[in-house]
């Protein structure tokens, strides 16, 4: 069984790579940046719709989230 949910090494550098603060992607995400930070470096595990908004956000697929591929392209997303 998986016990890693998110690579957090990926999360922190897709983050880092945009100048972006933990407290902006805690306010994407409607947490605290505490909270953020507990999830970025292993502490707390992301719920799935964290995961969803970050995959959105930086446009990404869940999979390379995850790290069950090394290919951040995402699939063709459906039509809303």
């Amino acid at each position: 069984m998986r016990t890693e949910i998110l690579k957090y090494g990926r999360i922190r550098d897709l983050r880092n790579d945009r100048g972006l603060t933990q407290k902006d992607i805690a306010r994407v995400l409607h947490v605290s940046q505490n909270t953020y930070s507990q999830y970025e470096i292993g502490v707390s595990r992301y719920p799935l719709d964290a995961v969803i908004k970050l995959a959105e956000f930086y446009g990404v697929s869940i999979d390379y989230l995850v790290g069950l591929t090394d290919e951040p392209k995402p699939y063709p997303r459906k039509k809303k």
